[in-house]
């Protein structure tokens, strides 16, 4: 079942723009998929991502979400029901002063009644591993954190995709690693449509599909081996591999006989084990 479909989708920030942020962008995302979306910063990536819930609208082409145009008005309230969105800094989405009052903010505005919202704030934040920080003060709170009561406040709202846009880009590792394990859970458990602006290759990696952009342009779009086989056109693209990838290729220009067909770093070790073998070690 489809979920999001854009066509041909065209994006101007000036009307007499002569480089526009989208140029043509024609992509169908299916219900429950998780797609990680990959570029260099003015790719159009999170251009792309603001159409996905009618923040923006297009300047050419369409985009529809189950159906719904984004361009029709009378739909925006039904879209933003059904399309979730987390930005990059998760200060401008909490409003809230302790954890769960933040989470039953949005259901709260959308009228639902109170028993039901307790049951979606303990929901939500378990969901995203947040149980126990309910009653904390939200400026007490690590960036890693504050994404996650973020991610539980769309959750919360109960939508069936959420675009997050670049949401560990302003996070140490270990807050990304956490942020991560939400996000794939949201997908596995609850369902949730995934779309990921990432610039984070290793992000990519667990998603179900690729796609890169690159001058406001879709230029690859397969499973994450399938677009991370094509190293010339990502380079043209600004991007690299994995690092897993990028390590093994290392190797393999050593002069080592291993493996490429690896993306995580559990492959990666598999692959050195085999090499180590081979040689009687």
């Amino acid at each position: 079942m489809e979920m999001i479909r854009t066509e041909q989708l065209q994006y101007n920030y000036r009307a007499d723009s002569l480089h526009p942020a989208l140029n043509g962008v024609s992509v169908s995302i299916r219900k429950g998929e998780f797609v990680a979306v990959l570029g260099h910063n003015g790719s159009g990536k999170s251009t792309f991502a603001k159409h996905l819930n009618a923040i923006l609208l297009p300047s050419g082409g369409a985009v529809y979400v189950q159906g719904m145009d984004t361009r029709d008005e009378k739909l925006l309230y039904n879209i933003r029901q059904r399309v979730g969105m987390v930005f990059q800094n998760p200060d401008n989405q909490i409003v809230a002063s302790l954890v769960e009052e933040d989470v039953a903010f949005a259901p709260e505005n959308l009228g639902v009644p109170q028993a039901e919202i307790r049951a979606r704030v303990d929901a939500a934040l378990e969901a995203v591993g947040m149980s126990k920080y309910r009653d904390r003060a939200t400026y007490q709170l690590s960036g890693g954190q504050k994404q996650r009561v973020a991610i539980a406040g769309i959750i919360a709202m109960q939508p069936e995709c959420v675009v997050l846009d670049e949401p560990t880009a302003m996070l140490d590792p270990h807050g990304r690693r956490s942020v991560m394990r939400a996000i794939h859970a949201m997908n596995r458990e609850l369902g949730i449509t995934v779309v990921l602006i990432t610039h984070h290759m290793n992000e990519a990696v667990g998603a179900d599909r690729v796609l890169v952009m690159t001058e406001g342009r879709c230029v690859l779009d397969g499973t994450p081996r399938e677009v991370f086989a094509r190293e010339d056109v990502l380079k043209a693209a600004g991007l690299t591999v994995p690092q897993a990838l990028a390590f093994i290729h290392a190797l393999r220009d050593a002069g080592i006989d291993i493996d490429t067909n690896v993306l995580t770093e559990d492959e990666c070790a598999s692959a050195l084990y085999d090499v180590l073998k081979k040689h009687g070690y």
